[in-house]
């Protein structure tokens, strides 16, 4: 299993209505982190990010996927919005 299919498992407990996941290693080829680990992207819509906050949102997300962020992504950008703010 590569590390997308391993986030998309873990952000699965948040029952994301949608989830996108993009590999943006490449684009940080040379950068001293990349050696630690891999950079995704991931936008995810859910209705338990309702009425709170990004810091908490990204929390839930940080939780979700945690001990990977130690073992194989390096970095993680997160857009994270409830089903009404589409």
């Amino acid at each position: 299993m590569n590390r997308v299919d391993w986030l998309r498992e873990r952000l699965a407990r948040l029952e994301p209505i949608s989830l996108e996941i993009r590999d943006e290693s490449d684009q940080h080829a040379g950068h001293a982190g990349a050696r630690q680990g891999g950079h995704y992207a991931v936008t995810i819509v859910a209705a338990c990010f309702a009425n709170l906050p990004t810091v908490r949102r990204h929390r839930l997300v940080y939780d979700a996927v945690g001990d990977l962020m130690q073992n194989g992504i390096h970095a993680l950008s997160i857009v994270a919005k409830a089903p009404q703010e589409l």
